[in-house]
């Protein structure tokens, strides 16, 4: 007899990495599905902005991460990313 296996909890998760910092300061900001780490203040604020953005549009298609093909994703990410 064959054990039937359990399927893990679909998981995804964005990272995001800047490396224009030259004050030497720390940056890092985490959330639940996401971790942003380094950058100028300037881009990880950017970061961070288009982090946020892409799952409110995610929210607002009524999706998760981890139900969104590379190339949607990429799309949200690009309508996300502060001008």
């Amino acid at each position: 007899m064959t054990k039937k296996r359990k399927h893990p909890k679909a998981k995804a998760g964005l990272l995001g990495v800047g490396l224009d910092n030259t004050d030497g300061h720390k940056r890092i900001t985490t959330g639940e599905q996401f971790a942003i780490v380094g950058g100028s203040e300037e881009t990880h604020g950017r970061m961070t902005e288009t982090v946020i953005k892409t799952f409110e549009h995610l929210k607002d298609r009524g999706k998760a991460l981890h139900q969104v093909e590379p190339t949607e994703l990429a799309e949200i990410i690009h309508r996300s990313t502060p001008r």
